[in-house]
C-alpha cells in the first residue's frame, strides 16, 4: 500500500477540477487557436511548417516522400465516417448481411466505416463483461502481437549504457485521447512505449460520454488519436505528426524504430481485425460518472494480456496513467517495487494494475477484467 501512493503522485495532475460535475475535465491550459510553441517546437518537422486550421495547430510536412493517405485514414477512423466512399457504399449493404451470422441475440451496432470494421462487426459478439473463451482471448490476442513484432515492445532507454539509464518523465503528463482499437493510435501508444513515457491516456470509444466531447472542445473536430502537450502548448492530430513530435521533444535524439511509421498501413490494422473490434466502442452497462482518481496502468503496447485489459477500459471509458515498462525501461523498478515482482524480466507482472479509488492492486488479467466490469458497471435498482 505504500507504494500506492508513491506510484500514483509522479507528477502534478495537468488539469483543474470542474466546478460543476462530479468529475475532472482536463482542461487544456491554454488557448489552441493562440497556442505559444516552445523554444524547442519549430524542430518538429525540420522544413517542416505549423499551420493553423481553425482552433488547432497541425503539423505540415515539406518532405515530398510523405504519404498524403495518412490524414484520410485517421478521418475515417475518427467519428464513424460522415463522408461517403465507395468501400463505405459497399459495406453499407454486406454488414447488415454479416449481421445475420452473429452468434446469439447480440446485435452490432457499430458504424461500418471501414473493411476492417465491417470484419469487426461480423467476430464481434457477446457483452464483454460475460465469461470469455480465454484460449481464444490469448490466440487471438497473441497473433495481433506477432503482427506488430518489434515494435511496441521495448523502450530505446535499453542500452550498453543502461545502468545509467534513468526515467524522466515531462514536468507534466502528457495527455492522449485515443480508442484501443484505431491503428493509427496504435502508431502513437507504441511510440510512447519506446519513449518510456508516462502519459493520461482518455479513451474515446464510440459512444464516448465524456471524452470525444473533450477533444472536440480542444481541438475542433472529432478525430483520433489528439495529444495535449501541457509542457508545450502544443495540442495536434495526425498520428504521423504526434510521432515525429514525440522523438524530437522527448527522444533525446532518438529515432522511432525502422518500420513503425510505414508499417501501420500494411499491419496496424491486423489487431482490430483479429481482436473483433474489441476496445471501439463503448459498452451499454458503463458507469456514466467517472472515478474521482484515475487508475494507474503498468503496461506496455505490444503485451499481449495487457492489450486485452486496455480494451477493457476504453470499452468502460476509464481515464488511467499509463506506465510504460516495455524491455529495457528504467519504470520496471516502480513495477517491481508495486506488485512485489522478483527483479527478472520474465516474471514481471504485466499488466499490473492500481486503482486508488478502492486500494485495489492486481497483476492478473483475468481478474482485472472481473473487477474492472463490476466495479464500473452501472448500478442496477
Amino acid at each position: 500500500m505504500a507504494m500506492l501512493s508513491q506510484s500514483s503522485s509522479f507528477s502534478n495532475p495537468p488539469h483543474k477540477f470542474s466546478s460543476n460535475t462530479q468529475f475532472s475535465f482536463p482542461v487544456s491550459p491554454f488557448s489552441v487557436s493562440t497556442s505559444k510553441f516552445s523554444p524547442f517546437s519549430p524542430r518538429l518537422l525540420g522544413n517542416g511548417n505549423w499551420v493553423s486550421h481553425g482552433n488547432r495547430f497541425r503539423a505540415k510536412s515539406a518532405d515530398p516522400d510523405a504519404d498524403p493517405g495518412f490524414s484520410q485514414e485517421e478521418d475515417a477512423v475518427s467519428s464513424g465516417g460522415t463522408g461517403t466512399t465507395p468501400s463505405t457504399s459497399f459495406l453499407s449493404v454486406l454488414c447488415p448481411l454479416l449481421k445475420l451470422f452473429l452468434i446469439g441475440n447480440t446485435i452490432c451496432n457499430l458504424e461500418v466505416i471501414s473493411l476492417p470494421v465491417c470484419l469487426s462487426c461480423f467476430l464481434q459478439a457477446g457483452d464483454p463483461s460475460q465469461e470469455r473463451n480465454y484460449l481464444l482471448e490469448v490466440a487471438t490476442s497473441s497473433l495481433s502481437t506477432l503482427s506488430r513484432f518489434p515494435w511496441g515492445s521495448r523502450s530505446l532507454s535499453d542500452s550498453s549504457q543502461s545502468e545509467e539509464a534513468t526515467t524522466v518523465d515531462p514536468p507534466t503528463r502528457l495527455q492522449l485521447f485515443e480508442f484501443e482499437a484505431c491503428p493509427f493510435c496504435r502508431r502513437v501508444r507504441e511510440a510512447i512505449t519506446e519513449l518510456d513515457l508516462s502519459v493520461e491516456v482518455y479513451p474515446c470509444p464510440k459512444g464516448s460520454v465524456r471524452h470525444r466531447e473533450m477533444v472536440r472542445r480542444f481541438g475542433g473536430k472529432e478525430q483520433f488519436p489528439f495529444l495535449i502537450d501541457p509542457n508545450t502548448g502544443i495540442s495536434m492530430y495526425e498520428s504521423g505528426e504526434i510521432v515525429k513530435y514525440l522523438f524530437q521533444q522527448y527522444g533525446k535524439g532518438k529515432s522511432p524504430s525502422t518500420g513503425l511509421l510505414e508499417s501501420t498501413l500494411f499491419t496496424g490494422w491486423m489487431p482490430t481485425i483479429l481482436r473483433a473490434g474489441r476496445g471501439m466502442t463503448l459498452w451499454e452497462k458503463a458507469r456514466l460518472d467517472p472515478p474521482a482518481k484515475k487508475l494507474e496502468l503498468f503496461s506496455y503496447e505490444n503485451n499481449l494480456y495487457a492489450r486485452i485489459v486496455r480494451e477493457a477500459l476504453c470499452e468502460l471509458e476509464l481515464p488511467y496513467i499509463l506506465q510504460n515498462v516495455g524491455e529495457g525501461s528504467p519504470r520496471t523498478k516502480l513495477l517491481i517495487e508495486a506488485s512485489g515482482s522478483k527483479s527478472h524480466c520474465f516474471v514481471l507482472q504485466v499488466p499490473f494494475i492500481i486503482d486508488p479509488n478502492t486500494g485495489m492492486q492486481i497483476g492478473d488479467y483475468k481478474k482485472i477484467l472481473s473487477y474492472l466490469f463490476q466495479t464500473y458497471a452501472m448500478a442496477t435498482v
